[in-house]
C-alpha cells in the first residue's frame, strides 16, 4: 500500500468510540444495579412480590445481554442488540404504564416501575438512545461498505455486514 492509498480500517484498535462508549458504560452500570437489586429482592422477600422481583431479574438479564451485544462485533450481535433494546423499551413502557394505572399489580417497585423513576428515568430514555445509536451504526457501516469516505472516529461496533 502506498502512502497515498487510504487504509479502510480505522487507525485505532478500539471499535467503539464517543457516544458509544458512554452508552455501553451506562448499560453496564444498569446491568450491575439491576442484578444487585434483583438478587437482594429475590433472596430477602420473593414471596412478597414475585412478579415485581421476577421483572427486576428480567431487567438485569436484558441489561447484561444488551451490554454484551453492544460491545461484540458482527451482524448477529447487532441484531441481538436491536432485539434486546427494543424489548427493553417495550417492557419499560408496559410496566411503567401498568404501575401508574394499577399500582396494586406491583406491590414492590421493579427497575421499570413508573418508567424507571428509581433510576432517574434512565431506563426510559436509554433504549431510545440505544436504538438511535444502533441506527446510526447501520448507516455508517452501509456507507463504509459502499466505499464512501468515513472519518475514522465515526466507525464503531457493532457493524453489520452487507445486506443487514
Amino acid at each position: 500500500m502506498t502512502s497515498t492509498e487510504q487504509d479502510p480500517q480505522p487507525r485505532s484498535s478500539r471499535r467503539v468510540r464517543g457516544v458509544g462508549v458512554v452508552l455501553i458504560a451506562v448499560y453496564g452500570v444498569l446491568a450491575l444495579a439491576a442484578t444487585g437489586r434483583s438478587t437482594v429482592q429475590i433472596i430477602t422477600g420473593f414471596d412478597q412480590a414475585p412478579i415485581a422481583y421476577s421483572l427486576s431479574a428480567l431487567a438485569a438479564v436484558v441489561y447484561i445481554l444488551a451490554t454484551i451485544a453492544l460491545i461484540a462485533p458482527g451482524a448477529v450481535w447487532y441484531r441481538i442488540a436491536l432485539v434486546t433494546i427494543s424489548f427493553e423499551l417495550l417492557f419499560v413502557l408496559v410496566v411503567g404504564t401498568l404501575s401508574v394505572v394499577d399500582a396494586e399489580l406491583f406491590p414492590r417497585n421493579t427497575v421499570w416501575s413508573y418508567y424507571g423513576i428509581g433510576y432517574l428515568f434512565v431506563p426510559l430514555v436509554l433504549p431510545i438512545f440505544g436504538l438511535l445509536w444502533l441506527r446510526r451504526q447501520r448507516r455508517v457501516a452501509a456507507a463504509h461498505i459502499q466505499g464512501h469516505t468515513i472519518a475514522a472516529d465515526t466507525v464503531s461496533s457493532p457493524v453489520p455486514p452487507t445486506g443487514v
